[in-house]
């Protein structure tokens, strides 16, 4: 094989090999939530691929809560959801499975959202997963980053959360309001006190006027 063509083969055998790997390494369960702050509620949403080697159907997944006060699932058509709780009532975990014939299947993937409840006060936290092939295959997500920054087998789902909503409340005006209430109020009181006393003079001027003019015509 000449040089050229036998360099042009490996090259394109590697670019292969690299998209191969590079499509199977961002294949995994992840989690998103945009709106997700710290402390707060948000609507998270897990997607779920297929990687399975027997070209099995995905027919459970199972995602598992830091204890949140509540968690409520959207409804999907042709799968059963299910959640656990600890002693105190708090959501643990939530699992949703496919009725017969219904699965992820290879070349697909499924989104399950719900809807939680106080979440952390921390800047991450981590949904670890199990996701379950109809051959009996378990997969577990719940690795965490490697000692050197890069990413395991098997990532656990982690959700980056945005600082809380500041809780200081936001000025009303409601002193500047009253003042200026009572400033307005205290200049109509003046101004129909002057118009009070303005009446009285003209009044009292008219009646002298009047009996200076009685005395004259007596004179």
């Amino acid at each position: 094989m000449p040089p050229i063509r036998r360099l042009l083969t490996i090259t394109l055998a590697a670019a292969a090999v690299a998209a191969a790997t590079a499509g199977t390494a961002a294949a995994h369960v992840e989690v998103s939530a945009p709106d997700a702050t710290r402390g707060g509620n948000a609507v998270l949403t897990f997607r779920v691929p297929n990687e399975s080697a027997t070209n099995s159907p995905t027919v459970a997944l199972t995602v598992q809560f830091p204890a949140l006060t509540a968690v409520d699932y959207q409804p999907i058509p042709g799968w059963k959801a299910t959640t656990s709780t600890d002693k105190n009532g708090n959501v643990t975990a939530v699992t949703w499975t496919a009725d017969p014939g219904v699965g992820i299947f290879p070349g697909q993937f499924g989104q399950f959202q719900v809807l939680a409840d106080n979440l952390p006060d921390q800047d991450t936290v981590t949904f670890p997963a199990t996701q379950t092939y109809s051959d009996g295959e378990v997969v577990t997500w719940s690795q965490p980053p490697n000692k050197n920054g890069s990413e395991p087998e098997l990532p656990v789902p982690t959700l980056t959360l945005a600082p809380k909503h500041s809780d200081k409340a936001e000025p009303t005006g409601r002193d500047s309001t009253d003042r200026t209430a009572r400033w307005l109020g205290g200049i109509g009181i003046g101004a129909a006190a002057s118009a009070l006393g303005a009446t009285a003079g003209l009044l009292f001027r008219s009646r002298e006027r009047a009996r200076q003019g009685s005395r004259r015509g007596m004179n």
